[in-house]
């Protein structure tokens, strides 16, 4: 093969590499980060003391208790009662012990819908009725004469309508297949574009570089990411307790893109500086200095 044909290849290679390491670090996130129900679990787990989502949820839960309770009581009237006992629940730490127990539901429930061929043209629900009992006992302990008459009824919440979930499905398998097999292919691809190379400094430069700069565009991805989702909620959605989530959900993945961008920056400038000062190069060096002339013969002195 000749010298320019394996510079050509080595870089189709490298390129390919670089291209893929973004794309399976976010199939990665998603098949051992998303789909894992104690990572995610323990991801949502300090939003429980983050004030926005904390008045969102009361906020929510409220609403739901006015629109069960019929007593003949104004809205009005028993709003703030209910919103209030709502608010302080939400410091406890039963509200705590509440809020993992209805994320581990959800994702559970969510995981079932993904992975079960049966769940197509069902919506993925959620059972409220832990957290509203939780809620009716604050309030009958707080002595609100509506607390009694509030019905703890199995109220089920859909958080994926059904004509989503055949969609997510196939998504979803796809990712988990592309988690498996695209890192690898990535470290195949730049391992064998380095070995093909003529100057493989040179080469490991560019899959440097090439890596890096596939770890800033993550970085990008995931910022514009968070915007664009903020931007399509509803306007009754809490923006920033949905940022809040969004943060925590991603955290992970915004870690592993600037470890992409940290390594590739370092292999980088590590061949560049041996390049320039490594054994080869000063040896090049000494070679190419011109060589010292010769010391003068003595000569005798003539008789």
């Amino acid at each position: 093969m000749s010298a320019r044909l394996r510079n050509a290849l080595s870089a189709l290679l490298i390129a390919l590499a670089c291209l893929l390491a973004p794309f399976g670090a976010l199939a990665a996130w998603v098949a051992y980060g998303l789909a894992d129900t104690g990572r995610y679990v323990t991801a949502m787990a300090p939003l429980a003391a983050d004030p926005d989502v904390r008045e969102a949820v009361a906020d929510g839960v409220g609403e739901g208790i006015l629109r069960e309770v019929d007593v003949g009581v104004s809205r009005d009237t028993a709003g703030p009662f209910v919103h209030d006992a709502a608010r302080s629940f939400t410091r406890t730490e039963a509200f705590r012990t509440a809020w993992d127990a209805a994320n581990r539901t959800l994702h559970d429930a969510v995981l079932r819908a993904l992975r079960d061929r049966r769940a197509d043209g069902r919506p993925v629900t959620v059972d409220l009725a832990p957290v509203i009992a939780r809620v009716k006992d604050r309030l009958t302990r707080d002595h609100v004469p509506l607390a009694r008459h509030i019905p703890v009824t199995h109220t089920e919440v859909a958080v994926v309508p059904a004509d989503d979930v055949t969609g997510l499905r196939k998504g979803y398998r796809a990712l988990d297949a592309a988690a498996r097999w695209l890192p690898l292919t990535a470290v195949a691809f730049a391992v064998t574009g380095i070995a093909v190379a003529t100057r493989r400094r040179r080469a490991v430069t560019a899959a440097g570089l090439g890596t890096a700069l596939g770890g800033a565009l993550l970085v990008a991805a995931v910022a514009v990411g968070r915007r664009l989702t903020l931007a399509d909620l509803p306007e009754e959605v809490r923006r920033p307790a949905a940022g809040a989530v969004y943060d925590a959900l991603t955290t992970t993945l915004r870690t592993v893109s600037w470890l992409l961008l940290a390594l590739g920056l370092a292999v980088a400038l590590a061949s560049w500086f041996t390049g320039r000062h490594g054994p080869r190069a000063r040896r090049r060096r000494a070679s190419a200095a011109p060589a010292a002339d010769p010391a003068p013969r003595p000569t005798r002195a003539r008789a």
